[in-house]
């Protein structure tokens, strides 16, 4: 394998293993905070407990991003640095902002709630961490931005002399449509992923009986929030569709597979053929609804990827500009089916539980604890497909994947860091997910008695 090569799979391994943990923090950070809005509204003991927590493993979860985060923005001077040469100036806008303005809240104020219990006033402590909450939601637009500028760059020109992109309107970065929809798509998405821890791991405490007067409102309220925000995945997912193949009509036929221009085209539920898709020996299908997701409508017509490939060669020159077929048009099936076997499995657990019931079957309680890892793989399909189908660009139309890469890198250096990161990487989930799993298994606190030593001797009351 060649330092290119070499480079993408080091990226896609740090950027998916990232993504585990970024919509866990984003969706959970803001239902603590609906938890604890509970609590300081009410003043009920089982909503405190709650918060206590689900703050726990969402801070677990909050550490463990953070440090896998830090690894991303590395890797753009290690190993892509004429990608970074070419895109630095607009580009690192939003990462700029992103870092001295969305991490700062995050973590400034989560700070703050952590070491601020029975020492700030209990609305002012709730305000920390419905701010930390709004930074976490602020840090994905802007990372959004950044990304989405390379599926639609907008505001900028090129610098021929300098060869390099230069921004021209950072308000067009900041609005660009695909922003918006994929900011949609992206947070219901958070939601649905934090809904699911909540429906799993109360549905664990809830089969043996543990702590239901927390776990069984805990089980109600993540369906709830796994089938409300299953709406709006599909939703945006169906707008961010037809901006796609508006944008990229190349990414959208590898969606299929779609060699020849269609009418009114099918969507493909399953396929057997040949490895790119270009002989079809057995398939189920669904009439029209490629056509739906990609013109609004049942009969609208969809490119095929030979002509959009004559269409590119005409427009950009010579080349192959056509993704890798087996794993967009899998990765897209795969991000729909696991997102939406999520919302069925929270709509069954609903129906079972409904009336203060506790559901006997054995296989829907092993199908509510196994939601938990079905939006995470949904969302690593979902970023898959996005970016293996936008290639081999990695700049869409303007600057492409292999000339991104580290020209002093060597095939040595990429493989060193790929296999160090990976191993690295290996060890950290080892470890996050025992600490994560033991205090899942730990359960709810209980909550002491306000201690009568004075304010100085006072522990702190975050730390379980």
């Amino acid at each position: 394998m060649d330092t290119l090569d070499l480079a993408r799979w080091q990226f896609g391994i740090t950027t998916v293993y990232h993504f585990f943990f970024v919509p866990i923090t984003i969706g959970m950070s803001a239902l603590v905070a609906g938890l604890q809005t509970a609590w300081v509204r009410t003043g009920k003991e089982r909503y405190l407990r709650a918060t206590k927590f689900w703050g726990k493993l969402f801070l677990i979860n909050f550490a463990m991003g953070v440090v896998t985060g830090l690894v991303q923005e590395f890797q753009f001077g290690m190993n892509w640095s004429d990608y970074s040469r070419f895109v630095g100036d607009i580009f690192g806008a939003p990462l700029a902002i992103e870092g001295l303005l969305a991490f700062f809240l995050e973590s400034t104020f989560l700070g703050l709630w952590i070491f601020g219990w029975d020492r700030l006033p209990r609305r002012v402590h709730l305000a920390t961490i419905w701010i930390a909450s709004i930074g976490t939601m602020l840090s994905a637009y802007f990372i959004l931005a950044a990304n989405s500028w390379m599926q639609h760059p907008v505001g900028y020109r090129i610098n021929e002399e300098a060869g390099r992109a230069e921004l021209t309107s950072i308000g067009k970065v900041f609005t660009n449509s695909t922003t918006i929809v994929t900011f949609a798509h992206t947070l219901t998405a958070c939601f649905l992923t934090a809904g699911a821890v909540f429906l799993a791991i109360s549905a664990w405490h809830v089969k043996r009986g543990h702590q239901t007067d927390v776990f069984r409102p805990g089980l109600k309220l993540g369906a709830w929030v796994v089938l409300i925000a299953a709406v709006g995945v599909f939703i945006s997912g169906d707008t961010q569709a037809r901006v796609m193949t508006q944008q990229q009509p190349m990414k959208m036929a590898a969606a299929e597979a779609l060699w020849q221009n269609s009418g009114p085209a099918s969507f493909s539920l399953f396929t057997i053929g040949s490895l790119n898709g270009d002989e079809e020996r057995f398939s189920v299908r669904v009439p029209g609804v490629l056509s739906f997701l990609s013109t609004g409508t049942f009969t609208g017509e969809v490119e095929g990827i030979d002509n959009l490939q004559a269409e590119y060669e005409q427009r950009f020159g010579p080349g192959n500009y056509t993704p890798n077929i087996p794993v967009t048009y899998w990765s897209f099936r795969l991000m729909i089916g696991f997102g939406s076997l999520a919302a069925l499995v929270a709509l069954v657990a609903l129906w079972f539980a409904r009336g203060g019931r506790t559901p006997r079957n054995r296989w829907l309680w092993i199908a509510a604890i196994a939601s938990i890892g079905m939006p995470l793989a949904a969302n690593s399909f979902g970023w898959i497909f996005t970016e293996m189908g936008r290639q081999p660009w990695t700049v869409f139309g303007v600057f492409k994947t292999a000339d991104s890469v580290s020209p002093a890198v060597s095939p040595a250096n990429a493989a060193t860091s790929l296999i160090v990161l990976t191993v690295l990487y290996g060890i950290l989930a080892v470890v996050a997910l025992g600490i994560f799993v033991r205090y899942a298994r730990a359960g709810a606190p209980e909550i002491p008695p306000d201690p009568d030593s004075s304010e100085e001797d006072r522990p702190l009351a975050f730390a379980y």
